[in-house]
């Protein structure tokens, strides 16, 4: 691959030098560094990913590429239950997954979400008690978390893509909003109105500012505005994203010692990892590693779905495409242009004209109609 020469652009700097002052912040001597490193450690929940799937997994890149599964929680343990609307036991599913795969140059990455509704073969797991649990035909990927954790999610998104994961990062929605709010809170502009009853959200037209709980209800929202698709709402988590690398680049981290100790605070009370990320040192090291990536080198797409046969409220892979989508990652290529030309519409940002328009027939509803109890799944 040819070598370009970049001038390092106000936000990467920002980035490469807030990894740095808070590797600074926490090797420090004296009693006060040794606690802080210490205390962010012990904030840090890590799974041993790898030695509970041992060595039937695809093998990892060798060229300098590498590939991370994000995923969203949606338990209602905890501090959750209020964000989320109610309490649903102990149980949780993914409600957002992103597969990352970052070049081997680790100047660009390619992010492919994958709707939680999509059916796939879910390969045999080990639920937390350390049972077996079958293989399953056709089952919701979004059931892989809640049948074996983060091991059983990975082991299924291997196996629907053929790429490694070689990382793993979790976040609920406790965590997804004081990350948000620590970074001081994200800007986003919609050009139609979005009406959620279920959150509250009520945003008109226009640019907005939101905090973390207004962030959270955005990229919940299905109801609110568009189709009430699955397909809709990742779009709006789409945008999020790059809001968030945005405002992330410029919360002035080198002039505030006490911000910084606050973000660093919050990003690892906010995430569970795998085993290989579960330190300050570690996480500090991907930061450095992804410094160069920004809105403009991240390329964001949705894994190409249609109907499934005989149920319209669930989806299944449109193999046509989605099969060019994971070779193209597996060969650290670019993802084709044909899956970027046929991205469902951000409903956030239509031509007000045409926002009541059907949407097309793989926007699947992303589930059935839930029984009217509290613990419905939103």
């Amino acid at each position: 691959m040819a070598e370009h020469k970049r001038v390092p652009s106000r936000r990467r700097k920002v980035l490469r030098w807030s990894a740095c002052a808070l590797a600074a912040l926490v090797v420090a001597g004296g009693g006060a560094g040794a606690y802080a490193y210490l205390k962010l450690n012990g904030n840090i929940k890590s799974v041993d990913i790898d030695s509970r799937l041992g060595d039937a997994r695809p093998p990892a890149a060798t060229d300098g590429s590498f590939n991370i599964l994000v995923l969203g929680s949606d338990s209602r343990s905890g501090a959750n239950g209020d964000l989320a609307g109610g309490s649903a036991g102990d149980s949780a599913r993914s409600d957002t997954a992103m597969v990352v795969h970052v070049s081997q140059d680790h100047t660009r990455a390619s992010v492919v979400s994958i709707p939680r509704d999509t059916l796939v073969d879910r390969p045999q797991c080990t639920d937390s008690s350390g049972r077996s649990v079958p293989a399953v035909k056709r089952a919701m990927y979004n059931s892989a978390f809640e049948t074996g954790g983060a091991a059983c999610a990975v082991k299924t998104t291997e196996q629907l893509t053929g790429l490694r994961m070689d990382h793993y990062l979790q976040v609920d929605f406790a965590g997804f909003a004081r990350v948000v709010d620590a970074i001081g809170g994200a800007t986003v502009t919609t050009t139609v109105a979005i009406h959620d009853k279920d959150s509250g959200l009520d945003l008109p037209p226009g640019e907005h500012h939101l905090d973390g709980q207004q962030a959270l209800a955005f990229v919940r929202t299905r109801h609110g505005v568009g189709d009430g698709s699955d397909l809709g709402r990742i779009e709006l988590q789409k945008q999020m994203v790059k809001s968030l690398l945005r405002q992330a680049g410029g919360v002035g981290l080198l002039s505030d010692p006490v911000k910084l100790w606050s973000i660093g605070d919050t990003m690892t009370r906010s995430v569970t990892t795998d085993s290989a990320l579960g330190s300050v040192n570690a996480l500090v090291g991907l930061v450095q590693e992804l410094k160069g990536i920004g809105p403009d080198q991240l390329t964001m797409v949705t894994l190409p779905v249609e109907a499934a046969p005989g149920d319209p409220n669930r989806v299944v892979p449109q193999q046509s495409q989605a099969q060019p989508l994971w070779a193209a990652l597996r060969a650290d290529q670019p993802v084709p242009q044909a899956v970027v030309s046929a991205q469902p519409q951000n409903p956030a940002q239509t031509d007000p004209a045409t926002a009541g328009a059907a949407a097309p027939k793989a926007s699947a509803r992303t589930s059935p109609k839930p029984a009217a109890t509290a613990t419905a799944r939103r």
